[in-house]
């Protein structure tokens, strides 16, 4: 089949011909008595306008030290980021990043409709109440607008932190292993939700899993990446049409697909190429 690419056009205002671009980058953390581990070396990925894009690797390997550096929460120790030609910092302070974690991090006292309202009221603006309850409708959870997190399903409340990711219309969504914490079955309808979401709000997508099928099934590519020092070792385009469905997990490509981006997981020695 043919490579799918986004039809949805860069705004206009917006001269980088990509969303995110990270150049050369290195983290170190520190440790005791001088010491550092690296957790990076010499990575570059830029991810295109209404992309999205999985983070493949093995644990370590520093997939969610790259997604947090894009949320602004974590600086390179060399190397640049930039998001929509901006600093992340700068993209943070206007409120146009959306980020959602493995833990969804609800107000335990606030309902469904005042969590996904929040943004708002950090960003010192009027809550839009029409575009919470569109939110609210779009992750279908019409009917639970009133709902307590505690009166929710696990899937229910994922779903709730996406929709106050994206309440403000940011220019980038940002997902750190948002289903991770969920069974095998609501983790399989909460990929298909995903997946209508994006087709709807078509946002550039930047999501780190540990999951290949979730990625596969997602990602218009997918970057596996090395073990610790993490870098750049394959990128895969996924050529399979959106909007994807449980008829996509049947077909052969997507399994022959995921044994190959699973191999090069279980396989300790980068041999393969940039595609």
């Amino acid at each position: 089949m043919p490579a799918q690419t986004s039809s949805t056009p860069a705004p206009a205002e917006t001269a980088t011909p990509t969303a995110i671009s990270l150049q050369g980058i290195v983290k170190d953390f520190p440790l005791r008595r001088g010491t550092a581990v690296r957790a990076l070396e010499r990575l570059d990925l830029q991810i295109g306008h209404g992309e999205f894009v999985a983070l493949l690797g093995p644990s370590g390997c520093g997939k969610s030290t790259v997604l947090r550096m894009v949320a602004g929460l974590e600086q390179p120790s060399e190397g640049e980021v930039a998001v929509e030609g901006r600093s992340p910092a700068d993209l943070v302070r206007a409120h146009r990043l959306g980020v959602a974690f493995q833990e969804h991090a609800l107000l335990p006292w606030a309902s469904a409709r005042d969590n996904v309202a929040l943004p708002f009221r950090v960003a010192g603006r009027p809550v839009d109440r029409t575009r919470v309850d569109d939110l609210l409708a779009l992750v279908g959870l019409t009917g639970f607008e009133d709902a307590r997190p505690r009166q929710l399903s696990g899937g229910m409340r994922q779903r709730v932190a996406i929709a106050r990711a994206l309440a403000l219309e940011p220019d980038v969504l940002l997902l750190d292993e948002p289903f991770g914490a969920l069974d095998a079955v609501t983790r399989r309808r909460m990929n298909l939700e995903l997946a209508r979401i994006w087709m709807e709000q078509r946002i550039t997508t930047l999501l780190v899993t540990h999951d290949v099928d979730e990625a596969v099934l997602l990602a218009d590519r997918v970057v596996v990446m090395t073990g610790r020092p993490g870098r750049v070792r394959h990128v895969q385009q996924v050529d399979m049409p959106h909007p994807r469905g449980t008829e996509v997990t049947r077909d052969p490509d997507f399994h022959a697909l995921v044994d190959r981006l699973t191999a090069m997981l279980d396989d300790p020695e980068p041999t393969a190429e940039p595609s």
